[in-house]
């Protein structure tokens, strides 16, 4: 099989694949760690039919990539698309590739930096021939044992299942993060990072994402090596926004998407203008803002 891009994620997969017994050409722009020069190359070094595993951003690079494979891959051959693409564009890819009788197979893959030794879960979408096709190389990528798989539909239905995944996964991380500010607040708990550590097992509320906190915990305590700045990748508005489509609340979502945002601003001009209306119909105090910060912040500005 052929594989593009091997970063992070694709890189791994790579090797684990190979740990399987499957042979994997791969073509990455950093040619330190390609197989082939380019994907010309790569295609022309797999027997037919052919499948191509694309592990990209999702965007232009990603639609380009579909665009080169409709000119490089032939009848019969199959593309599986496992970057977190939007899987409306699922749609437009499978219709495109379908014009050059090319299978197209959307992936949702979760496991991060961690799915080499452990595994990674697995949302497909596409025909059951197609699927079917593929499922030696799933079975590899996926963790041992009953579960990380699944056929979740028709093309598109693996990248809406890992979106609603990611969904998820904001509001876990923000009531987790929501705790650990609550323990940090009071002088009552003196070791947050042993009751983070206590919840690990037993607890209703143990996952491999509090395994991680407490990761980060055990390195830095208190966090004070890192920023309270948070950015999101998309998946997580994705979500939201389908929410709205179906008329279904996300009310955890929503707060968590809107935090990350909160983080960003250095000073928020929403309570400005909540302090300033405060102050004109209660007279309530107002606290002023620091010349020296808001020198810095208009000279930041006239930089820009």
């Amino acid at each position: 099989m052929g594989l593009i891009g091997l970063g992070k994620m694709g890189g791994n997969m790579r090797t684990r694949l190979r740990n399987a017994g499957i042979e994997v050409v791969g073509f990455d722009r950093n040619l330190e760690r390609s197989d082939a020069s380019d994907l010309a190359d790569m295609v022309a070094q797999l027997p037919a039919p052919r499948i191509v595993w694309s592990m990209l951003p999702a965007g232009k690079v990603t639609q380009d990539t579909v665009d080169a494979m409709q000119q490089l891959l032939g009848r019969g051959d199959l593309l599986i698309e496992g970057g977190n693409s939007r899987w409306t564009e699922d749609l437009r890819h499978a219709e495109q590739l379908a014009g050059a009788s090319i299978g197209y197979v959307d992936a949702g893959v979760s496991g991060g930096v961690w799915g080499l030794d452990n595994g990674y879960a697995l949302m497909v979408g596409g025909s059951p021939e197609d699927v079917g096709r593929a499922q030696p190389i799933f079975d590899a990528l996926k963790p041992p044992g009953e579960y990380g798989f699944a056929h979740a539909g028709s093309v598109g239905a693996g990248h809406y299942a890992k979106m609603v995944h990611n969904g998820i996964e904001y509001g876990l991380m923000q009531s987790y993060a929501e705790g650990y500010e609550l323990l940090e607040a009071t002088g009552i708990v003196e070791d947050v990072p042993a009751v983070f550590n206590s919840w690990r097992s037993g607890t209703v509320i143990r996952s491999w994402l509090l395994d991680l906190m407490s990761t980060a915990l055990d390195a830095d305590p208190t966090l004070s090596k890192i920023s309270g700045y948070a950015e999101d990748s998309g998946e997580g508005r994705w979500t939201l926004e389908a929410g709205i489509e179906h008329a279904v609340p996300l009310p955890a979502l929503a707060a968590a998407l809107f935090a990350r945002f909160s983080s960003r601003q250095d000073d928020s001009p929403t309570m400005k203008a909540v302090a300033a209306l405060r102050n004109q119909f209660g007279g309530h105090a107002i606290k002023a803002e620091d010349p020296s910060a808001a020198a810095r912040t208009s000279a930041e500005t006239e930089d820009r």
